[in-house]
């Protein structure tokens, strides 16, 4: 069973991350660059989402326990982000800085407002620096691909990558709409999570043995999954998030399944 990553290593890594982010946009020919990843954006986009979004959690963060996130008045006289490069990487480390340090104050319990309310991931400060170990480590890739460098995700963020996006992104109460089922992600590092979708919502299992079903899964059973993606933890996440396509994964079952994933809103 996988556990959540101590808040310190969370922190550690979102520093982590937004350097090695700063580094490719540093190396870039230019801020009007396409973003292949995300190609409605440019480099400067990009980078302006970051910050913005870290300042805006950092506010959340600081708000503590609340039923809306903070007004917009909350971030009215940040500083915008500027056009030439030296000066926005080192708006973009301010940005980091005050989201690290809302989050230190806050300590890992602390409650806040979040948009997963209906997940299974708690709503809390720890919570937030989970997922932005995520937001920031995918946008790092966005980075580094449009820059002809695309890295593999770190093995520590990768793991909890996939916990962490279907404990967030994908658990809900909110019915599935279509026949029950369950599909199984296992990491070639000896992880995997099966996710049960049903009129109840979603809901994750870790499965406990490392790349195999419990044995009442194993045969035609009812509960055997009706498909399954295998690949590395790093490659999960960035399929779950849409940055590799799904077929770049090893596919067993109900392809169809994934499609429907993909096109799935839930009602919060």
């Amino acid at each position: 069973m996988t556990t959540t990553l101590e808040f310190a290593v969370l922190l550690r890594l979102i520093d982590e991350r937004s350097t090695a982010f700063r580094a490719a946009v540093a190396s870039a020919p230019s801020l009007d660059v396409q973003v292949p990843t995300c190609p409605e954006w440019t480099l400067f986009d990009l980078v302006q989402h970051l910050g913005e979004r870290r300042r805006f959690w950092a506010a959340t963060v600081a708000a503590g326990p609340a039923a809306a996130p903070p007004a917009k008045s909350a971030s009215e006289g940040a500083p915008a982000a500027p056009r030439e490069r030296e000066a926005l990487l080192a708006w973009l480390a301010a940005s980091t800085q005050q989201l690290l340090d809302a989050l230190r104050e806050a300590g890992p319990d602390r409650g806040c407002w979040t948009w997963w309310g209906t997940s299974e991931s708690p709503q809390t400060s720890g919570a937030v620096a989970r997922h932005q170990v995520q937001e920031i480590a995918v946008h790092t890739y966005d980075a580094q691909i449009t820059v002809g460098a695309p890295q593999s995700l770190p093995d520590q963020v990768a793991l909890d990558g996939v916990d962490e996006f279907l404990s967030t992104c994908c658990a809900t109460t909110s019915a599935w709409p279509h026949k029950p089922a369950a599909v199984d992600f296992h990491a070639t590092e000896g992880r995997s999570w099966r996710l049960s979708l049903s009129a109840d919502g979603a809901r994750i299992t870790r499965l406990p043995t490392p790349g195999t079903m419990p044995a009442i899964a194993a045969g035609e059973g009812p509960d055997a999954a009706a498909a399954s993606a295998r690949g590395t933890a790093g490659e999960l996440v960035l399929t779950l998030y849409g940055r590799i396509p799904v077929d770049s994964l090893k596919l067993d079952g109900d392809r169809r399944l994934f499609d429907l994933l993909q096109a799935w809103e839930p009602e919060e």
